[in-house]
């Protein structure tokens, strides 16, 4: 069924309004305490940033107030996860780095999550498996320049 019905809308089939709670429920569901949630999101922002991420940059990634990220940040350097570092380009500037242990850990909870998508997954076929992989690491790809660019117009 295709519809012009509001702007980038091509198709109105009912499992597009469904996105939103889904990935709410993915959220949920994710087999990890919510301190490694928090701290499995944290180490993610903070490696696949294009350039040194701030206390400042982290929070607005994270879409949370700063102080709630500066006591994530605080308890992730307690646990050796993270380091505050001088910035390369501006001295004046601290930034956070992943320690090696942090690096470690992500790794882990990495996997941890690729045994839980196996085992949700079981009954897909592998080719399944593999596209929806492929389509939800793009989507988040996407998603990530899409919040840049609202970003940079707000700014």
């Amino acid at each position: 069924m295709s519809s012009a019905s509001s702007p980038g809308r091509t198709v109105d089939d009912p499992a597009l309004d469904q996105i939103g709670p889904a990935l709410s429920r993915l959220r949920r569901r994710t087999p990890a305490s919510s301190r490694d949630l928090s701290r499995n999101l944290v180490l993610n922002v903070i490696a696949d940033a294009p350039g040194e991420t701030t206390v400042g940059g982290l929070a607005a990634e994270m879409g949370v107030a700063q102080p709630v990220a500066s006591r994530t940040v605080a308890a992730c350097i307690e646990e050796g996860l993270l380091r505050r570092a001088a910035s390369q380009s501006d001295g004046r500037r601290t930034v956070l780095e992943l320690t090696e242990y942090g690096e470690a850990e992500r790794h882990r909870f990495a996997a941890e999550q690729r045994e839980a998508f196996e085992e949700i997954t079981a009954a897909w076929s592998p080719q399944e498996r593999v596209q929806f992989a492929r389509l939800l690491v793009r989507y988040g790809a996407d998603a990530a320049a899409w919040s840049r660019r609202r970003a940079a117009g707000r700014g």
